[in-house]
């Protein structure tokens, strides 16, 4: 089946029409559907590439009570992505080449999005000895990124070593920025409300301090460092000075810490408590001007689906993490292009070009053109929606924007030019030997 999406706005630009055939572009222009076309209208709506998540958590193998592969990507596809990676902090944690060849079997199965595993880089997420890297590597999964995530690589040896290991194959460590010792027993981010409300803080210097060690270690070295979910102005002045010195680092943020304040955590309610936390509001200030001025290269979700269990209870209890695919795109306009910090056009590179870049993922975030994969999402920016945790395709309940309004709806979503997304529904899944 071919596909002639209608009159769409290209990154934003003037309408035109774009004709899918055989899984990629092939016609743009003014162009009538042949008999076997089905025509998507595509008026007043922005066509972007397909959106790559490069921090998602999808549970598998071991929590599918929180998520599996199935619903997070189904999720995902709902929420305009096309690729997503999937972070190792599954149980098995993903060590070794026979647990990522298993996440990435799974996700060519699921079909609703490539899935992209990313390896831990040490065994057992423990920080005491380096995985298989090099046979993740060279496994089918191809794993270009290895994290810890959830966990920082806090040996300053241990994360030497193993940038050095995955310079070789162009690989990248990505890192979960925040020192164990300076966090022992915190609660949510250290300032005026932590003492008000007697918790135990988590300094901003916890994150900047391992990202301020970390872009010197990759400079050493020579390899490539990302610095997952960015949250303090702090580590936006270190980045800053990192690009501007020629390290390779590259970064990510949450659209929840471009949105929420730790003034959230006034509420007890566990749904905002979150790693790295919600900051100040001169945080989330300083993390939208520097994704608008490119010193925070993309949007991580974060995505991190929990059974109601570890979330309904009390605030010290409660698990962090928050959900994410299917809210990114809009807390991204609605706090980046809705306030004039960037166009279109910026969306589809923090939001796909670059990722896919970071991940080295070819054949997804490539530019609207005759001839390239089409991996595409086609928004409505006019559109507004309540969101509903409940009418999610994410197992996970834990939205932080639950009952909050929000602009820009996802109205298709096409993975190599297959539709897993129609008029705002989930449609189905591309084969997996297509």
């Amino acid at each position: 089946m071919n596909y002639l999406i209608q009159q769409a706005r290209i990154l934003g630009s003037e309408p035109q029409d774009v004709l899918i055939a055989d899984g990629r572009i092939a016609q743009l222009g003014s162009i009538e559907p042949g008999a076997d076309t089905q025509v998507v209208d595509g008026r007043g709506l922005v066509l972007l590439p397909g959106m790559v998540d490069p921090h998602t958590h999808l549970r598998e193998p071991g929590r599918e009570d929180a998520e599996t592969v199935e619903t997070g990507t189904r999720a995902a596809a709902r929420g305009g992505y096309t690729a997503v990676h999937a972070m190792a902090n599954s149980t098995p944690v993903a060590d070794t080449a026979g647990v990522v060849e298993q996440v990435y079997e799974l996700g060519r199965k699921a079909g609703w999005v490539d899935v992209r595993p990313v390896g831990a880089v040490t065994v057992g997420l423990e920080g005491k000895q380096l995985s298989e890297i090099g046979a993740m590597a060279d496994s089918r999964a191809q794993v270009k990124m290895f994290s810890d995530d959830g966990i920082c690589v806090a040996d300053p040896l241990l994360m030497r070593r193993a940038l050095e290991y995955v310079k070789a194959f162009d690989g990248v460590i990505a890192q979960h920025a925040q020192e164990p010792r300076l966090t022992e027993g915190a609660q949510m981010n250290e300032g005026e409300v932590s003492s008000v409300l007697g918790l135990p803080g988590w300094p901003a210097v916890a994150e900047e301090s391992i990202i301020a060690r970390d872009v010197l270690l990759a400079e050493h070295v020579g390899a490539r460092l990302h610095v997952c979910h960015v949250s303090t102005a702090g580590s936006v002045e270190i980045i800053r000075w990192a690009k501007a010195r020629g390290i390779q680092v590259t970064a990510e943020v949450t659209p929840h810490h471009l949105l929420l304040t730790d003034e959230k955590v006034r509420t007890f309610d566990p749904v905002f408590k979150v790693n790295p936390p919600l900051r100040r509001q001169e945080d989330v200030m300083a993390l939208r001007a520097a994704v608008a001025d490119g010193t925070i290269d993309v949007i991580g979700t974060d995505h991190a689906p929990h059974p109601a269990e570890s979330k309904e209870c009390e605030w010290g209890a409660a698990a962090m993490g928050m959900t994410g695919l299917e809210t990114a795109l809009s807390i991204v306009q609605h706090t980046l292009v809705d306030t004039g910090l960037l166009t279109w056009e910026d969306v589809a590179r923090i939001t796909s070009a670059t990722p896919a870049r970071i991940g080295r993922v070819a054949d997804q975030g490539r530019p609207i053109a005759v001839g390239e994969p089409a991996n595409l999402v086609l928004v409505d920016p006019d559109a507004r929606w309540i969101v509903d945790p409940y009418a999610m395709a994410t197992k996970g309940r834990n939205s932080p924007f639950a009952g909050m309004e929000l602009p820009g709806s996802v109205r298709a979503t096409f993975f190599h030019g297959h539709p897993t997304v129609l008029d705002g529904q989930l449609a189905t899944p591309r084969p997996a030997d297509a």
